[in-house]
């Protein structure tokens, strides 16, 4: 039987100490559910460096969310450009997570900024468009369903020749697809109401100064399902297509 390639998790940062002591940290939470999906992964940590596979060495990629900004443009983000530019030209399945959906839409031709109305975070309401009832990933899910959210910055110009999947009240880009294989999610399919909790816990002030009560934030949080089911349904998706020549078997 043909042996399954990994799903590379490429990690473009970290959660706070305290919740990755107690919760785990990203590459965690995303591994969990592609492991749902029946996927090997493997993480390559961006931050740190060092060579990036080659593409048909991987089933697809997830790239995580981070406390960077993608305007920022640090060397290390930069350097993943080419990479990812090459991985959609070439057909990987690439799925790209806050920030990493950020990340896809800046090396794509898409403009990236701080949103002008402020932080998006909670539960939010997410609600597919149109083109998201044929789409391969997002294809079954509710036309609107609950999703974690947390993101000062957000797509505001999709790259040319994208599809806008999704939107919530609050940012217009909650999801979109380039090409066949390459999606971008603002909200968090990794994210547990927990783990938004304790990222809610620490922020009380800096929301404050946004007008916003982290404490009634926290209390509206709900879990989110469909949401988290984009991962192994990605994973899916990433396997079906991708896999590795058979080995031969051993000689008597």
């Amino acid at each position: 039987m043909p042996t399954a390639l990994p799903i590379l998790i490429l990690k473009t940062g970290s959660t706070h100490a305290p919740i990755r002591a107690r919760l785990g940290d990203f590459e965690d939470w995303i591994a969990a559910g592609l492991r749902e999906g029946g996927a090997q992964v493997q993480v390559h940590d961006a931050v740190a460096g060092g060579g990036l596979p080659a593409h048909h060495q991987i089933a697809g990629v997830v790239i995580t969310g981070s406390h960077a900004m993608v305007s920022e443009r640090a060397p290390w983000s930069e350097a993943l450009v080419p990479w990812l530019r090459a991985a959609v030209q070439q057909q990987t399945p690439v799925l790209g997570i806050c920030y990493g959906h950020q990340l896809l839409a800046h090396a794509l031709g898409g403009e990236v900024e701080h949103h002008p109305e402020g932080v998006e975070i909670g539960t939010v309401t997410v609600e597919l468009q149109r083109h998201a009832a044929s789409d391969p990933l997002l294809g079954g899910l509710p036309e609107t369903f609950p999703a974690q959210a947390v993101h000062w910055q957000s797509v505001r110009r999709l790259p040319p020749g994208a599809v806008r999947l999704a939107g919530s009240a609050h940012e217009s880009n909650h999801a979109f697809r380039i090409g066949d294989r390459a999606w971008g999610v603002q909200f968090h399919p990794e994210f547990s109401d927990a783990a938004l909790r304790a990222y809610l816990d620490g922020l009380g002030d800096l929301l404050a100064d946004e007008g916003l009560d982290a404490a009634g934030i926290a209390a509206r949080l709900q879990p989110t399902p469909d949401a988290a089911s984009v991962l192994p349904r990605f994973a899916r998706l990433a396997l079906s297509e991708n896999r590795s020549p058979a080995l031969p078997a051993p000689r008597a």
